[in-house]
């Protein structure tokens, strides 16, 4: 996935229908990298949860594609590698109090001692097909 540099945050959050429309709750923090003024217009990607794409390979699989049906969703890789560092900030922490923060398409990477909302600069240390594990290696303010 290329980022462009207009980019001024990036974080998860749920989508909430109210009314009718679609609502998507920005965090306090985000906002101080920025201003929102009424009339502009802002761009929101929307990515798909790792359990959507687990959901959407689980159905690929139940049917027998003829090889013109094949897609490269059917090959994806891990989109890591080991050694590669990234600044992400963690979304939530897991059962066993590790942060866990996603990258492309949803994949999840687990950060041990971390904070949920924290910014991290982190290490991929170990690759598996559907998480990567990683290690801190700087804390990161917000205004950084």
């Amino acid at each position: 996935m290329e980022i462009p540099e207009q980019l001024r945050c990036l974080f998860s959050a749920e989508i909430t229908e109210q009314r009718g429309s679609y609502h998507v709750e920005i965090p306090e923090q985000e906002l101080q990298l920025g201003t929102l003024s009424a009339n502009e217009t802002y761009r929101v990607a929307v990515l798909k949860t790792a359990a959507e794409m687990e959901s959407e390979t689980a159905a690929d699989t139940e049917t027998d594609p003829t090889p013109t049906q094949t897609t490269a969703r059917d090959h994806h890789e891990p989109p890591v590698k080991e050694g590669e560092t990234r600044t992400v900030e963690i979304e939530s922490l897991g059962d066993q109090g590790d942060g866990i923060t996603r990258v492309e398409r949803g994949f999840v990477v687990i950060v041990p001692d971390t904070e949920q909302g924290e910014r991290v600069r982190i290490e991929i240390a170990d690759v598996q097909q559907t998480v990567a594990f990683a290690d801190v290696v700087e804390r990161l303010s917000y205004y950084d």
